[in-house]
């Protein structure tokens, strides 16, 4: 496969990174969550200045790193949807420059595209069908996974994304910004099953539930409403026990639903991505499940479940070895469903005529 640099600024990492058939050259990776941990989230106007002063030290370090010089880059690529508008023009500006300055071609790049190629990082053999739960702060889908650039969605959430439910629990018990990372740290010595939970269901018209789809604001307001009922009762809340038993509702939620969908398309695979992969709650729960089904569980290296731009140069990798690349005239959108990420590229011959 080629040999892709590769840009990702979608929220608040500024991420550069190198790969040559599925093997990480280099990936760096400078996170803001310190800075925007004083106002309880990312704030956009400000993650986008950060990108702005780090992406020229990010690039440099990134292909130090790598041991390449620009002659063995075949490719430049950066994400352009979805994420936060301003902190995705500045890698994508950054990543057109490069390309036209130094003569390769350029290429989109679809953020959640990327965290399902994290997978491929460490198994570099993983070969569709397969069947991909990702989970972040925001966005939570059980994605089947047909070919590179064929994708299709068949359960989501309804309301709020799991990470993002881990934020605003953490944040209702007082526990600082992000949320994930702390809960599953509380919940190590908490009580999973120590206050009971709702699993959220979506109905369906004609009765019933849906099978793969999710809820998580009924939760949410479950939660609410115990620590309210627990702060009249007592000064010091069991943020422990309240941080398992919330930690477990969330991955028995996200378990169920990804094996019965993997047994329903027949699917032997399951790939996780995103943030909340690496919630060691989800992986126990997923892993036992699974185990019990003989399904097969792939979660990426802790460093590749959060935002980075390995995966995103790895599917680039592939999306240029078949010939896709993006014009230079290609904008960034907030939003963009994973189903028309082909509508990034066209013919290489079109767009750069015979030049490599």
């Amino acid at each position: 496969m080629p040999t892709v640099l590769a840009l990702e600024t979608s929220c608040d990492e500024t991420a550069v990174a190198v790969v040559r058939d599925r093997h990480v050259l280099s990936n760096v990776v400078s996170s803001q969550i310190t800075i925007h941990q004083q106002y309880g989230g990312v704030v956009p106007e400000v993650a986008s200045r950060q990108h702005l002063e780090t992406m020229n030290w990010a690039i440099a370090q990134a292909l130090q790193d790598s041991g390449l010089q620009w002659s063995g880059i075949d490719g430049v690529a950066a994400t352009c949807a979805p994420g936060l508008v301003g902190a995705l023009l500045v890698g994508l500006t950054a990543a057109k420059t490069l390309a036209m300055v130094h003569q390769k071609p350029f290429l989109g790049m679809h953020h959640l595209e990327g965290h399902i190629y994290a997978s491929y990082l460490s198994e570099p053999d993983l070969q569709p069908p397969f069947l991909c739960l990702l989970v972040s702060g925001g966005h939570t889908s059980l994605i089947y996974v047909k070919d590179c650039g064929q994708y299709e969605t068949l359960g989501a959430t309804r309301d709020d994304a799991a990470g993002e439910a881990f934020d605003k629990v953490a944040r209702l018990m007082q526990l600082g910004y992000p949320g994930g990372p702390v809960i599953d740290r509380l919940a190590q010595d908490g009580n999973p099953n120590a206050f009971a939970l709702p699993e959220g269901q979506i109905s369906l018209p004609g009765g019933g539930y849906h099978p793969y789809d999710s809820s998580f604001s009924g939760l949410k307001t479950a939660m609410l409403r115990l620590v309210q009922t627990l702060q009249k009762d007592t000064n010091v809340l069991p943020v422990a026990d309240l941080s398992a038993s919330f930690q477990a509702a969330v991955a028995k939620a996200l378990t169920k639903r990804a094996i019965a969908c993997a047994l329903d398309y027949g699917l032997s695979t399951i790939t996780i991505g995103g943030g909340v992969a690496a919630n060691s709650g989800l992986r126990q729960h997923l892993q036992q499940a699974a185990a019990a089904k003989n399904l097969r569980v792939l979660f990426p290296p802790l460093k590749f479940c959060t935002d980075n731009a390995a995966m995103i140069a790895c599917a680039a990798a592939d999306h240029l070895s078949r010939g896709h690349v993006s014009l230079l005239t290609l904008g960034v959108q907030s939003r963009m469903e994973l189903s028309d990420v082909m509508q990034l590229y066209g013919d290489v011959t079109q767009l750069y005529g015979d030049r490599p």
